[in-house]
């Protein structure tokens, strides 16, 4: 990079390093968080930010009405994402004084005061464990005030979740609900079961009256202070039904807790569009060029391109494509390079279809520093490709393209003088869809996280399909298990 040269070219790979590693969003965080807990040392705080394993840890809280399964939800997910589960009996358990100081009121059958509750919160919250691993809150705040308090203190979740469910199905569990007193899991006696015949044995019904009448009240007194949760966490709320198996509540769950909220940092889009022929790339890269700006780079068109001037490269390539042979993948690695390179694609971001093809080429591309941000494959059955490219024709007069079944010519005159690619015959697409299937499985193996996308659907469904996974962040990884 010369500093002397205007403008100022950046080499790619350095955006390329700073998105891999999230470097970008590395400096966000760390801005948010001291901006939030505004320490008397800034340069301390940010040092011991960064000795941190994980900056950005879950911090979850799981909301919702008496017996919508709340406790075995947030257990489940303190198991998948490693955080600890908190809850109010946990934050009373510290032997200090602010823990005395509370007890002190519930031993009077007074209810905690809301500045001394916030702060026994802060206190569990800013441990070692749940600052290193994260958290995840069940059945905490109870009610607005109490959310817009816990923020003041700088308590802000990435995720809320509420659960929700009839109060007709929820007095049932509630009628139903036991207790493992060594555990504390919760079961039921229609919809959850232990196994175990000894943890049967010990099951407790839950202390305090457990009346239909009772249980009605506490409902009524939920519904009073949900609609305010919801309008304060708006912005990262998840409403589940949990009036359904608490696997799907649990997978529901789960996946919202690894999605990541949507950052401000920049970002250079890199796409890579696999699919078998007919699935509709070349369709979707316009779109996503002509909406994004991002350039599209279609390896087909690139190589005719260079193959027309006079450059050395495309003399060296000319024989290739006039006789139908493949364009050795050293060539096609150098002609690609220079175009991702140019100053367009490292600015705006490119779209890249028709390359790679196999798992070399696509091992060739990371190592030339252009590995893609977001990999989509569009899948399809092979009869909708062919019924897509057998019956699609040129009229060579006006460039018009038309399809023998969903635009046909508009008259006989024009249907004569239509002209089919030979490439397009069913005995040559059957070829070229068996090489592309003989290579996705690996290149799905190469590319974990990419994104399946059904093209046998309407091109703006599909469109839109790609588009929600390209503005988002990509999900969180799970942790190992501590």
């Amino acid at each position: 990079m010369d500093a002397t040269v205007k403008p100022l070219r950046i080499p790619p790979e350095m955006a390329v390093y700073a998105e891999k590693h999230e470097i970008f969003d590395l400096i966000q965080t760390l801005m948010r968080n001291l901006i939030v807990d505004k320490p008397r040392d800034p340069i301390q705080y940010l040092i011991g930010l960064l000795k941190r394993e994980n900056i950005e840890v879950p911090r979850v809280m799981l909301l919702g009405p008496p017996a919508s399964g709340k406790r075995t939800l947030a257990k489940k997910l303190c198991e998948c994402i490693g955080a600890i589960h908190v809850t109010a009996s946990d934050i009373l358990k510290d032997d200090t004084d602010l823990t005395r100081a509370a007890q002190k009121y519930r031993e009077e059958n007074q209810e905690v005061p809301q500045d001394l509750w916030i702060k026994l919160i802060q206190q569990r919250l800013w441990r070692s464990d749940c600052v290193r691993r994260g958290w995840v809150l069940e059945a905490i705040p109870k009610n607005r005030g109490e959310a817009l308090c816990l923020q003041e203190a700088g308590i802000s979740p990435e995720h809320v979740v509420i659960l929700q469910a009839p109060d007709n199905v929820l007095i049932e569990r509630s009628l139903g609900k036991r207790i493992d007193p060594v555990t504390g899991d919760v079961y039921h006696v229609t919809f959850i079961w232990p196994d175990s015949p000894e943890v049967t044995q010990r099951l407790e019904k839950p202390q305090g009256p457990m009346t239909k009448d009772h249980i009605a009240q506490k409902l009524r007194a939920y519904h009073k202070q949900a609609c305010g949760l919801q309008t304060t966490y708006h912005s990262r709320l998840r409403v589940i039904d949990a009036d359904q198996p608490h696997v799907d509540v649990f997978a529901q769950a789960r996946d919202y807790v690894l999605t990541r909220s949507r950052s401000d940092a920049p970002h250079t889009p890199r796409i890579v569009l696999l699919g078998p022929p007919g699935c509709g790339k070349s369709l979707q890269a316009r779109l996503l060029a002509h909406k994004y700006s991002v350039v599209d780079v279609c390896c087909g068109e690139l190589l005719k391109a260079v193959a027309a001037d006079d450059s050395s490269m495309g003399e060296l390539i000319k024989p290739f494509l006039e006789s139908g042979r493949q364009v050795p993948d050293l060539m096609v690695r150098q002609i690609l390079t220079e175009r991702l390179s140019r100053l367009d694609c490292t600015t705006r971001g490119w779209v890249l279809h028709g390359f790679p093809r196999n798992v070399d080429q696509a091992a060739e591309l990371q190592e030339a520093g252009f590995g893609p941000s977001r990999v989509f494959f569009l899948e399809m059955s092979d009869d909708v490709g062919i019924a897509r490219l057998a019956l699609r024709s040129v009229d060579p007069a006006t460039g018009e393209r038309y399809h023998l079944l969903l635009n046909p010519a508009p008259n006989e005159e024009v249907q004569a003088r239509l002209w089919y690619d030979p490439q397009d015959s069913e005995e040559e697409l059957h070829k070229r869809m068996k090489d592309y299937w003989d290579q996705v499985a690996g290149l799905q193996t190469f590319y974990p996280q990419a994104v399946r996308v059904n093209a046998d659907q309407d091109p703006h469904t599909v469109f839109e399909c790609l588009e929600s996974r390209l503005v988002g962040r990509l999900p969180k990884v799970l942790p190992d298990s501590p």
